[in-house]
């Protein structure tokens, strides 16, 4: 005899990934790595992390740390504003079951060669 669990619904997690350089990674020139904020559907917030994690691998990105902000209503629990093209964002994660990565900003090494430490 089976019992069938009861499916978990999908939620949207915020997530923060900061990456390092990889060939073919697509950063811009002279850039040392980026933060990448994403919306990412999961019945947890691990599964989120892993999916995310996973699909920038495939896109030859080198994922380094995941922090992850939690779904809406616990973003809004804690005060966050959700500006309406994020909730968009949020919604399109969900309707796709999909990673979308909705900002990238590139980090570069600010420090020049007179700066370096010896």
């Amino acid at each position: 005899m089976t019992t069938d669990k009861p499916k978990r619904a999908q939620q949207v997690y915020t997530l923060l990934v900061e990456v390092g350089r990889k060939a073919g990674d697509g950063l811009p020139d002279g850039a040392t790595g980026a933060a990448l904020l994403c919306y990412a559907s999961g019945v947890d917030e691990a599964e989120a992390v892993r999916e995310t994690v996973a699909i920038l691998k495939q896109a030859d990105m080198a994922p380094l740390d995941v922090s992850g902000y939690g779904t809406l209503d616990e973003r809004l629990a804690e005060g966050h504003e959700i500006e309406p093209d994020e909730r968009l964002l949020m919604d399109r994660a969900l309707a796709e079951n999909a990673v979308v990565v909705a900002h990238m900003t590139p980090f570069y090494d600010t420090l020049g060669e007179s700066d370096a430490v010896h």
